[in-house]
């Protein structure tokens, strides 16, 4: 995949947990367009864990793992998770330096979130200006990108998109809710580094298996 697509992130994960079946999941799938593939820190045992990230990367797949904790002690404990795992990227937590450093030391690439987060499955408040400042000086410190929870925001969630994409000079996740061709649509016109779906291919939402439905997102993405 060239530098100049956007990138399909497979979760399997519903609203917010990790899928008890995600191993067997992945297996049906492995052979579809996705590259990217992650879920959450719970509640899978952190052995299953282990064995399904070796599976994927054994498969040549990219491994990512989002982290929902909102306290530096869960963040820590995540960051870890995603250390012992060999994962490529650290999605969520918030933002901190001992896990930025620990990502560092690891070369793993941390994309913590922006803005005021809240609950599981995530809400997220907070405005445009203030989570673009956040943003960049995450950056600064030496994150690799955002975790942009786009479509959990209480507010205008096309426009906060849209502008943390054109407002941050690193790569944007959008994360969480994309569940429609509408919403596709936003993300092909913007270009952020990414973007996440998970529940909406446990939905049917595009229609046909899990892996048909990863191979029409991913067709949707690049036509």
């Amino acid at each position: 995949m060239d530098n100049d697509s956007i990138r399909l992130i497979v979760m399997l994960t519903y609203n917010d947990r990790t899928v008890e079946n995600a191993h067997e999941i992945f297996e049906q799938c492995r052979h579809s367009k996705a590259v990217y593939w992650g879920f959450k820190e719970e509640p899978l045992p952190f052995e299953e864990m282990k064995k399904l990230y070796t599976y994927m990367k054994s498969c040549g797949m990219k491994t990512v793992l989002e982290v929902v904790a909102y306290t530096e002690d869960k963040c820590i404990e995540g960051a870890k998770m995603a250390v012992e795992c060999g994962c490529d990227i650290l999605m969520g937590t918030v933002f901190s330096d001992k896990v930025n450093e620990l990502c560092r030391v690891n070369g793993i690439k941390y994309m913590p979130f922006v803005g005021e987060i809240t609950g599981r499955p995530s809400v997220l408040e907070g405005t445009a200006e203030g989570m673009i400042a956040e943003a960049n000086r995450y950056i600064e410190k030496g994150a690799y990108g955002i975790d942009l929870l786009g479509y959990r925001y209480t507010g205008d969630a096309d426009e906060l998109n849209r502008s943390l994409v054109k407002g941050v000079n690193a790569p944007v996740c959008i994360a969480g809710s994309v569940n429609s061709y509408e919403r596709l649509d936003l993300i092909k016109s913007i270009r952020p580094w990414a973007f996440t779906i998970g529940s909406a291919f446990f939905d049917g939402e595009f229609s046909g298996s899990f892996a048909e439905q990863i191979d029409k997102v991913c067709d949707y993405i690049e036509s």
